[in-house]
């Protein structure tokens, strides 16, 4: 099996016993991976374009079945390819062609993103034929002087998954699967004009579907080699919003202070990795449409950007029930890079608050990206904590006290805190 290497195999064994063609793209479906068993599925599919927006990457065979024996309503529409070959058989023999050619000359596939994987090399020099009297290039692989791979090219193949699974195009996809599982939400769902006074322009729905519409289709389906400024743009975007927001608190500092950092200092985004992006990305969702308290399939996904440093769920519980979170240190390490005055409002010190007094003053670390990107992050903690400060009067003591936030009361509270903790609280 080509995805045995992205798949816990023990379940697909499991779900695939009786070998079911259509049980197998059930369960394949659920992991992301859509199987046609024939050519006029697969066309079918690729042509219309809410289904082939669906994927990212293909794996084509060289032999397939043309279409279902059962299925004789749609004769016609294989006819004109069956009468280009000597005979039906010709055709299956290089299926895989066609699909090819109509991906990537009909509707401009990334080549790059198409492998050819068979068991019938027996037919690779016929293929290679049919490619060289069309006068088109053979496809990409892995391995330059083999275009065509083998189902034991396991070293090969694994190499091509791993790219087709690269933080890039999780995150490309964690996005588009999302924006359109938000299009779905009612009216009653829309949150964010509860951060609008009354004065302020409200959003309509859809409206906040053209804004989902713009950040589902920002990134490309190539991945760019300066992603980073597609990262920059997307972030700018996506927090654009944030303009109009004049009543915020607790989570919506993120989103507020990311729209008026990048708005007057925006080289402090120059250098956005997939999982900034992603916590962004969830974290403004979050507090623009009432998701509920589940983790969200969509949510899931994006996070997994996070699980080579995130800490485990018994790991997080720990540190969490104890109180081990160190709020405390990270609000006094801000403090002490605050020179402005301004920073005091009604005698306390709101975190939020003083990370723009350092973009507002010409503090020394006002360019500093990774100081700034870590404060994305530890707003998180510490305006969910709430901290009431007070200065001792004799002795000018510094005194902080922090609310016992319990983060494992809400699932999706939990399992963000637990991806991004490292990132908060860890030097780099």
């Amino acid at each position: 099996m080509v995805f045995g290497s992205i798949l816990e195999n023990k379940e697909f064994r499991e779900r695939l016993k009786e070998e079911d063609p259509n049980d197998a793209q059930d369960f394949l479906e659920e992991k992301g991976i859509f199987l046609k068993i024939n050519l006029l599925e697969a066309l079918e599919f690729i042509n219309k374009p809410n289904e082939l927006s669906k994927i990212d990457y293909v794996v084509l065979d060289v032999d397939m079945p043309l279409q279902d024996e059962d299925d004789i309503d749609n004769e016609n529409y294989l006819s004109s390819l069956i009468e280009k070959y000597d005979s039906k058989d010709d055709l299956r023999k290089i299926a895989g062609y066609q699909i090819y050619t109509e991906l990537v000359i009909e509707l401009g596939f990334p080549k790059s993103h198409i492998l050819f994987c068979s068991n019938h090399a027996n037919y690779f020099e016929e293929l290679k034929s049919k490619f060289n009297s069309a006068n088109i290039k053979y496809p990409i692989s892995p391995n330059p002087d083999k275009p065509f791979l083998e189902k034991e090219d396991k070293d090969l193949i694994k190499q091509w998954l791993d790219d087709a699974h690269s933080d890039y195009f999780v995150l490309r996809r964690g996005i588009i699967e999302a924006c359109n599982h938000l299009k779905t939400l009612s009216d009653a769902k829309l949150d964010f004009n509860g951060f609008i006074n009354e004065k302020g322009k409200k959003v309509s729905l859809d409206e906040m579907h053209d804004y989902l519409g713009v950040l589902a289709n920002f990134l490309p389906l190539r991945e760019p080699d300066n992603k980073a400024t597609f990262y920059k743009l997307f972030v700018r975007t996506l927090a654009h919003e944030w303009e109009a927001a004049k009543e915020v608190k607790d989570l919506a500092w993120i989103m507020k202070s990311t729209r008026n950092w990048i708005a007057h200092n925006s080289k402090l985004f120059d250098a956005l990795d997939e999982q900034t992006v992603a916590y962004l990305f969830i974290i403004n969702m979050r507090l623009m449409f009432n998701l509920g308290n589940k983790v969200l399939p969509y949510e899931k996904k994006l996070l997994a950007l996070f699980d080579k440093e995130a800490l485990s769920d018994q790991e997080f519980r720990t540190i969490n029930a104890n109180s081990r979170i160190p709020t405390n240190k990270a609000y006094r390490d801000l403090k002490n890079l605050v020179q402005d005055e301004r920073a005091y409002v009604n005698d306390a010190f709101p975190f939020g608050k003083l990370a723009n007094n350092i973009q507002e003053s010409n503090s020394g670390f006002r360019d500093d990206k990774p100081l700034f990107t870590k404060l994305l992050y530890q707003i998180f903690w510490l305006n969910t904590s709430n901290p009431t400060v007070s200065t001792g009067k004799k002795r000018n003591v510094l005194e902080i006290q922090f609310w016992n936030f319990n983060y494992a009361k809400e699932p999706y509270i939990f399992e963000i805190a637990r991806h991004i903790y490292k990132r908060s609280f860890l030097e780099n």
